[in-house]
Parts: C-alpha cells; structure tokens; sequence
C-alpha cells in the first residue's frame, strides 16, 4: 500500500487510529502498513465476515498483498479465520481479533506494571522508609495524585522533611503541607527556601519593630543610684 493510498483511506473514514495503539504498534511486530491493515479490521468490528474481495476494494489493494498482510496477521495469532453459522443456519467465515485484544490487554497491564515500578522504586519506597511501615491502598492513590498532578518528587520529599520536623508522620498532614504551598505557588524545593527566607525577614523586622527604643538607649552606667 501506498503514501498516498493510506491518506485515501484515512479520509473516507474508514480507519481511525487511537493514539494509544499508534504509539505501540511496533510491539505487535507489525510493519506500519500491516499494523493498518489490523486496524482496518478492528473498525469493521469482532466477527466480521471474512471478505478479502471488500478489503482490496475498500484499500485499493492487489489481491496478493491483502492475504500476505492477512496470513502474517494470523501468524502471529492477532486474528482468527474461523467458520461459524450464522442465523440462518448457513455457514460462513469471520474474522476473529480475540488474539489482538488479549495482546493489547497484555500491553496496557505492562505499562501499567512499569510506571507502578517507576514510582515504587522514587517517592513511594521514600516514604514507607520515613513512615517504617508499607503504605495502604488509600495513601498509594493519594501519592500517586501527587504525580499524575505533576508535582515534583522533590517537592513531595521537602513535605515529607516540614512534616517529620513538626513531628508528624501523616500523609494527609503532608498533603495539606503540598496543598498550601501550591495555594501561595510554590513548586520547587529553591521556591521552598525563598519563602522561608522571606518569613524569617518578616519575623526579624516584627522583632525590630517591638523592641522599645527608650530602653534601648537608656544610659544604664550613669543612672543614679536610688
């Protein structure tokens, strides 16, 4: 199949590519036009009949490349060809994609696997060390909010620290620590320090301010003694 053949198809409608199948088509061990030719099948829907003559009319195809695609697909146990009766008792072929689904279910669970790794190996193990104990089902969401709103792991680690310094090992206390400072904008541990800096400037001039200049400049060696 061609460029421009592809760009035909796509603008007739009949193949609508997600996203997230686009990104791992290359899984499957399909060239991009095979990888196509399965999601023009997928769109025709499960146990669709088997109907090569369609197929190269619908994608401008020679006979000859609709079954090469069609037995590499097979081969590697994305679809079925397999007969079936139909209502009226009549026999007939239909394409079964079970083999695609049960891949790309495959697919989805390992991803899922390897971001869990990702974050269990980060923040996660941080935090079950600074608590001493494994984390529930309702504190792992509660992490796993954190960083799917991006808030940086660094950040989160600083919580972890204000909260342990005021004496708290509570997640929703940290929560609460993360929540307020995104309320005043911080998102880096640099943003953290400025702000800390900044109050300890405020506290030192509050200081300044209510100290009594009378009694700072009393001349305490010439007072009369009483």
């Amino acid at each position: 199949m061609k460029g421009s053949q592809f760009i035909d198809v796509f603008k007739a409608g009949n193949i609508v590519v997600p996203i997230y199948l686009l990104k791992q088509y290359k899984k499957f061990g399909l060239s991009m036009e095979q990888f196509i030719f399965l999601m023009y099948l997928y769109h025709l829907g499960d146990r669709s009949l088997f109907n090569p003559a369609k197929y190269q009319e619908e994608l401008s195809l020679e006979s000859s490349k609709v079954m090469d695609y069609i037995s590499v697909l097979t081969d590697k146990k994305l679809i079925q060809v397999e007969v079936v009766k139909n209502e009226k008792e009549l026999m007939r072929e239909v394409i079964l994609l079970d083999g695609f689904y049960r891949k790309l279910s495959l697919f989805i669970v390992q991803d899922g696997n390897e971001k869990s790794a990702s974050y269990q190996s980060n923040i996660f193990e941080t935090i079950e060390k600074e608590f001493g104990r494994t984390l529930s089902p309702i504190e792992y969401e509660i992490i796993k909010a954190w960083l799917d709103n991006d808030i940086d792991e660094d950040l989160i680690k600083e919580a972890i620290k204000e909260a342990t310094f005021n004496g708290v090992s509570n997640l929703r206390y940290i929560d609460k620590i993360l929540y307020e400072w995104g309320k005043i904008g911080i998102k880096t541990v640099d943003d953290v320090e400025h702000n800390r800096k900044k109050k300890a400037q405020r506290r030192e001039q509050e200081t300044d301010s209510n100290i009594d200049m009378d009694i700072v400049d009393w001349d305490w060696f010439d007072e009369d003694d009483e």
